[in-house]
């Protein structure tokens, strides 16, 4: 019998089209630390990004096949490794591309009109001071007509990008790795109006000087930030910028001096440096919009990312069982 540890979870669908074949799903977490001493009863290894599959766990998994992450990037996963030994390594990218973007897209609407701010200020002072307030936070603008830069024009990017053209943004996007994307904008559940645009992608430093709403959608090497002093230096005053990918892309020492200086209007951030226990001045700073690393974590989301990751494992073993 085939035996699966999905140490960080999966979704009870995904789970039961993996049981319903004959296959041994345990679900209960496996400490960091014990891993190495346990993986090597199972043929498959599901994580999510609690979990690092380091050099150590993949020498001891003896029977790993398959090493799987549920959602964007394998940052947490030593892949290279893993190949050498012969084993599948594979994510789920294009299943949470949608809420991905979507939470980017909350985060550029909390900015734009105030929301982490009012939200935190009316239940303090909203029976006092609710006039005050009010003059406050009707200052805010409007994403219609604004420009959105897409830093990283792969599946996210162009899902960011489609939700920008809908709302009538004009969009500017960069990827190393492509040139152009065909953006194809639809009614939800419509298969007779349809529309294709065509984005063509631009260099950084144009994108940074003309974005007013920047969005990120690139994995993390581990190396130098791809946002520094020297991007926000290049970056139009008053921009807004949305981190939805990874922390370490964003230098956040300089993301919080462009703060002070005012270069950057706000910030909305997803992912964070040293997670769980992000910075307190980051915490704490009241033009930056937070949520704890949900970028993934929507209900259709899960299900998409259970069921492909057992549709995936189902058909590297065919009918072994």
């Amino acid at each position: 019998m085939i035996k699966i540890l999905a140490n960080d979870g999966i979704h009870p669908d995904g789970q039961t089209l993996l049981e319903e074949a004959g296959y041994e799903v345990e679900t209960t977490r496996i400490p960091q630390d014990e891993l190495p001493s346990k993986i090597g009863e199972y043929d498959v290894l599901i994580v999510r990004s609690a979990t690092k599959v380091t050099k150590a766990v993949i020498d001891a998994g003896l029977n790993l096949k398959i090493i799987a992450r549920g959602g964007v990037g394998l940052d947490n996963v030593d892949t290279e490794h893993a190949r050498s030994k012969g084993i599948t390594v594979f994510n789920t990218p294009a299943a949470s591309s949608q809420s991905v973007a979507e939470l980017a897209f909350a985060h550029m609407f909390s900015l734009s009109r105030f929301l982490h701010e009012s939200n935190r200020a009316m239940p303090v002072k909203g029976d006092s001071e609710y006039d005050k307030l009010k003059k406050i936070y009707s200052e805010g603008i409007q994403v219609r007509g604004r420009t959105l830069g897409v830093v990283g024009f792969g599946r996210i990017g162009q899902e960011a990008a489609r939700i920008g053209i809908g709302m009538g943004m004009n969009i500017l996007a960069m990827d190393p790795y492509v040139d152009e994307a065909i953006i194809e904008i639809k009614p939800y559940n419509s298969n007779n109006v349809s529309m294709a645009i065509k984005v063509e992608t631009v260099s950084m430093d144009t994108l940074l000087a003309k974005a007013d709403f920047i969005t990120l959608h690139v994995p993390f090497s581990g190396d130098k930030p791809l946002i520094g002093r020297e991007e926000f230096a290049k970056m139009k005053k008053g921009v807004c910028l949305i981190n939805t990918s990874r922390g370490g892309i964003v230098d956040e020492v300089a993301l919080l001096e462009a703060l002070e200086s005012r270069k950057v209007f706000g910030a909305g951030l997803d992912v964070f440096d040293f997670e769980p226990k992000p910075r307190a001045e980051i915490l704490n700073h009241p033009r930056i919009s937070m949520t704890p690393h949900i970028g993934a974590s929507t209900m259709e989301a899960q299900t998409n990312i259970g069921l492909e990751l057992a549709d995936r494992i189902l058909s590297f073993f065919g009918d072994d069982k």
